[in-house]
C-alpha cells in the first residue's frame, strides 16, 4: 500500500470514529408512562420493571420511566395523565379503571396498556376482548366468578358468619357493577349482604362503626385505589371490630387483613411489560387481544387469625397458596 492510500485510510477512520459514536449515542430512548395509585416504589411494579430487565430494557439506558401517582386520590389522575402526554411518552401503563379512564381521555393516539381493570367492554375502554379497537388493550379481572369465590372461602373460614359488610369505593368506574355481583353472590350463598360506600378515605371509620352497630359479622373488601392507600388503616379497623376480613387483593392480606383471593398480582404486571415490549416493537393495541387473568392467589394471615381468635379449618388451610406466620 503506498503513502497516499495508507494516510487516506487512516484520516478515513479516524474522521469516522466520532461519527460511529454519534450514532451509538443517539439510539432510541424509550419513554414509559405509568399512570397508577401506587408509588414507584411499591412492590406491586417489582415483576414489571424486573420483566422489563429481561426484555431488554434498562432504566437510564433504553427507557426513561415517568412515574405518575395519585396517592390514592383519583381526582388527580385527569392533571397526571395529561402530564404523560405532554411529556410525549411512547405508552402508558394504566392501573385501575379510574387511571385508565384518565388516560383514555387525555389521548386517542399514544398506546395504553391497561392493568388490573374491571369490565373494559362495559365501561367502553375497548369495542371486545378480541379486537380492542383503538388505542387501549392489556389485562382485566374476572367478575361475577371472583364475587362468588371470595365470599365462599370467606364463609368457610368463619362458618359462623352470616352477615356481611362489603366496603366499596363508589367512586370509581365498574365499582357499581362489582358491588352488584357481591350482592348476586351472597343471595347463591345464602348469605345477606350490607353495601356500604366510601367516597374517601375519612370515611372508613364511620363505615366500621355502622358494622358494629348494625352487628355484621365479617367484611368483603373491594379493592380500589383509595382503599389500597389506607389498606392498613382497613385491616386495622376490621380486627378492631373482630370482623373476618376478605378482599380479592394479596396487598390486603400483607397488610393485616385475613385473607385474599384473586388474580395474581406478579402475573398481571409482568405480562403487562410484555404489552409494552410488543408495542414498542411496532404493534397496534387494536390488534392485541385484552387478556384474561390465569393465574390465581389464596393468602391467609395467620397472625390475624390468632388476633380474632379464629381457627381456621384445615380444609381451607391446605388450599392456600402462602400463609403469612
Amino acid at each position: 500500500m503506498d503513502r497516499r492510500a495508507f494516510i487516506t485510510m487512516v484520516g478515513g477512520s479516524i474522521l469516522a470514529a466520532p461519527i460511529a459514536g454519534e450514532a451509538q449515542q443517539s439510539a432510541k430512548v424509550w419513554r414509559i408512562g405509568t399512570l397508577t395509585g401506587q408509588p414507584p416504589e411499591s412492590p406491586m411494579w417489582a415483576p414489571f420493571r424486573q420483566q422489563l430487565r429481561e426484555l431488554g430494557y434498562v432504566e437510564g439506558q433504553n427507557i426513561v420511566i415517568e412515574w405518575k401517582s395519585s396517592s390514592g386520590r383519583a381526582e388527580r389522575f385527569p392533571d397526571l395523565a395529561a402530564d404523560l402526554v405532554r411529556l410525549k411518552t411512547d405508552v402508558i401503563v394504566a392501573t385501575d379503571n379510574p387511571a385508565i379512564s384518565a388516560a383514555q381521555k387525555a389521548t386517542k393516539t399514544t398506546p395504553i396498556v391497561m392493568v388490573l381493570a374491571m369490565d373494559p367492554v362495559a365501561t367502553g375502554f375497548v369495542d371486545s376482548l378480541a379486537k380492542p379497537g383503538s388505542n387501549i388493550t392489556g389485562l382485566n379481572t374476572l367478575g361475577p366468578e371472583m364475587s362468588r369465590k371470595t365470599l365462599q372461602l370467606l364463609k368457610e373460614a368463619a362458618p359462623t358468619v352470616s352477615r356481611i359488610a362489603v366496603l366499596w369505593d363508589s367512586t370509581e368506574p365498574g365499582r357499581h357493577e362489582m358491588a352488584k355481583e357481591s350482592k348476586d353472590a351472597a343471595r347463591v350463598l345464602g348469605l345477606q349482604i350490607q353495601l356500604l360506600a366510601a367516597r374517601s378515605s375519612g370515611d372508613l371509620d364511620r363505615l366500621f362503626a355502622t358494622m358494629k352497630r348494625e352487628r355484621l359479622d365479617a367484611v368483603l373488601v373491594h379493592a380500589s385505589g383509595m382503599i389500597s392507600a389506607h389498606r392498613q388503616r382497613v385491616a386495622e379497623l376490621a380486627t378492631q371490630n373482630r370482623l373476618p376480613s376478605m378482599s380479592g387483593a394479596r396487598w390486603f392480606a400483607e397488610a393485616g387483613g385475613l385473607m385474599s383471593y384473586g388474580l395474581s398480582y406478579d402475573a398481571q404486571f409482568r405480562r403487562a411489560a410484555h404489552y409494552v415490549d410488543k408495542i414498542l416493537k411496532g404493534a397496534r393495541p387494536a390488534d392485541l387481544p385484552v387478556e384474561q387473568p390465569t393465574r390465581f392467589e389464596f393468602v391467609i394471615n395467620l397472625k390475624t387469625a390468632k388476633a380474632l381468635g379464629l381457627t381456621i379449618p384445615p380444609s381451607v388451610l391446605g388450599r392456600a397458596d402462602h400463609l403469612i406466620e
